[in-house]
């Protein structure tokens, strides 16, 4: 068998001793999947939820958020599209978790209820726990979400329809447990009820300081204990006192 050469006389090598192989070549934005692809992701998602948080969704660019997460504002597009694909999906990944947690919490109070039997209280209080315990105990990336949450829900634009988006179902679960124990009850006051019960909500998580100064430090608005022992009780009154009371 003979041996191709060079015009040297001697034989062709495919790469020369100690050279290295180039780079591979991507489309701009794109990363490479050895490098972390989805660590990257996670990073711009937890820098636009402390930035959403702190200033709201007209209030941030993709460029400040892409600036605070260190990566090439591309990646940004490459992953979310738009601005507002960004926000969706900084809602959607932990609106996710709470709806999982709060229905198995709901459906494990309706299966278990305790000697007692099923309560108005006990549904709240499943309903809440979920997230209050993540709005306590979760760190500073579930405080900025809930303060997004807070603020979504107080936005007449588009806030009604994200939360429908992202929140429906696990309501929609809370007020059918209700319905199911308070026989009469009319779908309009439930629906009224639940209304009162997501504003007290969302303005706990907001955490705007108002309680504090209106109540010369007495309480405090971040008083995780204070407000789980009363919210419950106080927003179960309010579903008894709409929802059973008698219609002449």
């Amino acid at each position: 068998m003979t041996r191709t050469k060079s015009r040297t006389g001697k034989r062709a090598s495919a790469k020369p001793a100690g050279t290295k192989s180039k780079p591979a070549k991507r489309t701009p934005g794109r990363p490479f999947k050895e490098n972390g692809g989805e660590v990257m992701r996670e990073r711009i998602l937890d820098a636009a939820e402390e930035l959403f948080a702190e200033h709201g969704f007209d209030g941030v660019t993709v460029r400040q958020v892409t600036r605070k997460a260190s990566v090439d504002v591309a990646l940004a597009h490459y992953y979310f599209g738009t601005k507002r694909g960004l926000f969706d999906s900084v809602f959607l990944r932990r609106a996710a978790i709470l709806n999982e947690a709060r229905l198995k919490a709901i459906d494990d109070f309706q299966i278990n209820p305790g000697p007692g039997g099923a309560t108005i209280e006990g549904f709240i209080q499943a309903f809440l726990d979920p997230v209050m315990e993540r709005w306590a105990n979760g760190g500073p990336g579930w405080k900025s979400y809930l303060a997004i949450v807070a603020q979504v829900n107080n936005t007449p634009k588009w806030g009604g329809e994200t939360m429908a988006r992202y929140f429906d179902p696990v309501i929609h679960r809370l007020i059918d447990a209700l319905r199911g124990i308070m026989p009469g009850a009319h779908d309009i006051d439930l629906y009224w009820s639940y209304q009162f019960l997501s504003g007290t909500l969302t303005l706990t998580f907001a955490e705007t300081g108002r309680i504090d100064r209106l109540s010369s430090g007495l309480c405090h608005s971040s008083d995780y204990d204070a407000v789980r022992d009363r919210m419950a009780p106080f927003a179960a009154a309010g579903f008894r006192k709409i929802c059973l009371h008698k219609r002449s």
